[in-house]
């Protein structure tokens, strides 16, 4: 067992490390080849043209450039003759010399590595638009009552087919309409069930949390979702009748008599639907603890009092609880359910998370009701203010009791999209690689500014 565990992390480490060698490694060539090219162009001579740095696994020389390779794939160079100003260089060679070239040619020959990585992100995002990518549908996940996006009139599997006159095809489009609607009246048409509908929807103004968009301010759709719970179980009662058939908290329902299911109310539809049948049970193809090729059969009655067979999403369920933390304190366990918290019942997860991080030392701890073995419990807990660092490196003080859910996803349906016409390809890919260039710049100007943290430049935006 360690054996296969070390070979499984091996084989990570190099999924992971190979890429970005590989990715790294184009990227300085590109770069580098851009000062190459446009100092040959001016007659200054290349001395050295290395990818890498450290002992040398490649070296051969033509003409008057020495080409390498070396060990370290971190970064590359190109030497060029004369680029040291201090070192006196012959008359007759001065028109090989870089230090010794017009003013236009050394700056030219300076921006030729990002100028040409620039070239080819335009080139590469011409190209994606042109073969297609893998892009969300306009579809709509799971949307939870109490919220904006289910009173305007939106529900769960919506396809949205226009927004404002203007047409929809995939959810990125949808997303960018609704956050640059600042205080907007949205008409949008939705298809549903195979019939048209027209809801009309106004985002609210909110702070832009990304700090990395320009923009301050964007409209905000409470509740509007593009994600469905995964048909992942959870099992409060070991008496219950899904206990009594063999389901365990986490199992995942992969097929129902037969048909393939991924979404939560996939399985609430086929069971509300045998139901209707006047059939007794159904048959569930269930994969447990990730072994996917591997499903266990389990028929599940279906009975008066337990119509649904007595199952939960396993959202409210908890998967782990966080060492030292307040719940373990408190006595929480995995694989409890939480059911409301100073009497305010759970249904989402996304309930715990707001009523927690709205804590108060001044109201006094809270009072969290929770399922164990069927038995309703309770507990006061405290919430604690911890510390954390976000994506961009920016750290976050949040109130937390130290759990975390058993929520799991269905993975979103999407589609490959792409252009049909050269202009529209060019177009994109233009337009792409002056939103990334401007990205780019935005992070350097947050972190001057502070507003990001200097450790993300070793995290994912040095990634």
């Amino acid at each position: 067992m360690k054996m296969e565990t070390i070979i499984q992390f091996i084989h990570q480490g190099f999924s992971v490390v190979v890429p970005f060698i590989v990715l790294l490694g184009v990227l300085i060539f590109v770069h580098e080849l851009g000062h190459f090219s446009v100092a040959k162009f001016f007659g200054v001579r290349v001395e050295v043209f290395s990818l890498g740095f450290g002992r040398k696994i490649f070296n051969k020389k033509v003409g008057d450039t020495q080409y390498c390779i070396s060990l370290i794939p971190l970064g590359g160079y190109v030497k060029m003759y004369g680029d040291d100003p201090n070192v006196d260089i012959p008359e007759s060679q001065r028109r090989h010399s870089f230090s010794h070239q017009p003013v236009l040619p050394r700056i030219a020959i300076v921006l030729a590595g990002p100028f040409m990585n620039a070239i080819f992100a335009f080139i590469l995002f011409t190209v994606i638009s042109g073969i297609g990518e893998e892009v969300l549908q306009p579809k709509l996940g799971d949307i939870y009552p109490h919220t904006a996006a289910y009173d305007a009139g939106f529900r769960a599997k919506d396809v949205v087919k226009s927004v404002n006159g203007q047409a929809i095809v995939k959810y990125e489009q949808f997303k960018k309409i609704v956050e640059e609607g600042l205080a907007t009246n949205l008409d949008v048409v939705v298809v549903r069930d195979g019939q048209e509908l027209k809801i009309h929807a106004e985002p609210k103004t909110v702070v832009n949390k990304n700090i990395l968009n320009s923009p301050t301010k964007m409209g905000e759709l409470e509740g509007l979702n593009y994600l469905s719970r995964a048909s992942s179980v959870g099992i409060s009662d070991p008496l219950s009748t899904a206990a009594s058939a063999g389901l365990k908290t986490g199992d995942i329902v992969r097929k129902i008599n037969g048909i393939e299911i991924t979404k939560w109310s996939e399985l609430e539809e086929k069971i509300a639907a045998t139901a209707s049948l006047g059939k007794t049970e159904v048959i569930l193809d269930v994969e447990r603890d990730g072994h996917a090729s591997k499903l266990l059969q389990i028929h599940l009655p279906l009975t008066e009092k337990e119509p649904r067979g007595s199952l939960d999403p396993s959202e409210l369920y908890l998967s782990s609880i966080v060492s030292k933390s307040a719940a373990e304190e408190a006595g929480i366990q995995v694989g409890d359910r939480l059911v409301a918290i100073n009497g305010n019942k759970l249904e989402h997860w996304e309930d715990v998370v707001k009523q927690v991080q709205s804590f108060q030392p001044s109201q006094g701890p809270l009072k969290v009701d929770y399922l164990r073995s069927g038995h309703l419990k309770s507990v006061i807990i405290a919430p604690r203010l911890l510390t954390q660092t976000d994506a961009v490196g920016t750290e976050q003080k949040n109130y937390a009791l130290g759990v975390v859910t058993g929520l799991a996803y269905a993975n979103p349906e999407t589609f490959y999209a792409r252009e049909p016409s050269l202009g529209k390809m060019f177009s994109n890919g233009f337009f792409e690689t002056v939103h990334w260039t401007k990205l780019t710049a935005q992070s350097f100007v947050a972190l001057v500014q502070r507003r990001v943290s200097a450790k993300s430049l070793g995290g994912p935006l040095m990634i």
